[in-house]
């Protein structure tokens, strides 16, 4: 009889502190206040999973601004990083891979090998010593709940964030690196020939979503950081422990489409009434409820045309892409940095690569062309047509 009871209280325990991490974290924040416009168990600590790249990233990026990296530098694949289990680019011992190829393949494939190739070279090829690195930065960025044991997200019992802390993480992407930031909207490239798709579904079905990152492990559930801007407003969001992914998907969907649909009627955002209105309906009625109300997963539409400047073309993509994001630079209250786009031609046979800043009127292309010809700077305006392709790399 005793023991009974024992096992019956061991159970107990057990599918007590099975669902403890059962239900979901999230948050979303205003781009440009900080403001968290909702929150729910947003300091529960969870494994990141893959989100864990942002901020290998986020030091890629870092050590790309200070010149301890470049574009075109060639990284030779490691034991380790070789051994990775997927996802993965598929690269073995002495592989050697730019440093492009290893962001986009670890943005849009979520390639653990390229992102341990990345952590190895920031770091003396010693992974445990990037690991104590990304948990230093996560603090001076006020991640306060983050520790960091890999470069990839693949499982340690002892890598854990929160959804709070990502979105911190994200911002800080968005802020401080909006020159790389439009690398998160890509949803493919292309290595040895071969097209890489994402796995981020989001940036294909909702409208104005550009970013981030998806991640999963079989112990951290479904994860995502994603951005999506309408108008002049941006917002992220963060949703961690999902059960599958389109139900975080559908998630992020219903807290954007609820935050948006506010603010583009200029209705002022009361926190606790939008609490509200995300949290109803629950459970088995969202999917229903999603279908009858305003609040939906609407294809991405593209832009019929917009205005650019166009503003030189180059011989390399890293070349077109440096020079756009100077001029951005130049012209930060105008230009916006995930406006950039490059531009593949050909002169002679040779490929060319123009570089362009979309995102404006008619007027503002004008002027600002003015302001660059009075500089010697080449610029024209021009109208973007929808079917313009733009290059990768």
């Amino acid at each position: 009889m005793k023991k009974t009871l024992l096992l019956a209280f061991l159970a107990l325990l057990i599918f007590k502190s099975s669902n403890v991490m059962a239900e979901t974290s999230s948050i979303m924040v205003d781009a440009q206040s900080g403001d968290v416009l909702y929150a729910h168990n947003a300091d529960q600590k969870r494994y990141p999973a893959s989100l864990t790249k942002l901020m290998t990233l986020y030091i890629t990026f870092n050590a790309l601004e200070n010149g301890n990296l470049k574009m075109d530098d060639k990284l030779k694949t490691s034991y380790t990083a070789a051994s990775r289990s997927p996802s993965r680019l598929g690269l073995n011992h002495g592989d050697v891979v730019d440093v492009k190829t290893c962001i986009l393949a670890s943005i849009i494939k979520s390639a653990n090998d390229c992102a341990t190739i990345l952590g190895e070279a920031l770091s003396n090829g010693n992974e445990r010593e990037f690991a104590k690195m990304m948990t230093k930065t996560a603090q001076k960025l006020g991640m306060k709940n983050t520790t960091f044991k890999n470069a990839s997200g693949l499982n340690h019992s002892e890598q854990k964030s929160t959804a709070r802390d990502m979105a911190i993480l994200a911002l800080a992407l968005y802020h401080h690196f909006p020159q790389y930031y439009s690398l998160f909207s890509l949803t493919e490239f292309e290595y040895q020939g071969q097209i890489i798709q994402g796995h981020n579904n989001l940036l294909k079905t909702f409208d104005g979503a550009d970013g981030l990152k998806t991640g999963y492990t079989a112990n951290a559930g479904f994860n995502i950081v994603t951005s999506a801007k309408r108008g002049n407003h941006r917002v992220f969001v963060v949703t961690m422990g999902h059960k599958t992914a389109d139900d975080r998907d559908e998630k992020v969907a219903s807290m954007m489409n609820t935050v948006f649909n506010r603010l583009s009627s200029n209705k002022k955002i009361d926190v606790q009434q939008l609490r509200a209105e995300i949290e109803t309906p629950k459970g088995g009625q969202t999917r229903t409820m999603l279908a009858q109300s305003n609040i939906s997963v609407t294809p991405k539409a593209k832009p019929a045309s917009d205005f650019a400047i166009r503003i030189g073309a180059f011989s390399s993509y890293d070349k077109a892409f440096q020079h756009a994001s100077a001029v951005q630079k130049q012209y930060s209250s105008k230009l916006q940095a995930n406006n950039i786009q490059i531009e593949k031609l050909e002169r002679a046979g040779k490929p060319l690569y123009r570089a362009q800043i979309a995102g404006l009127n008619k007027t503002d292309a004008s002027k600002l062309c003015t302001a660059l010809q009075n500089k010697k700077q080449e610029c024209v305006a021009a109208l973007i047509e929808a079917k313009t392709q733009f290059a990768e790399r």
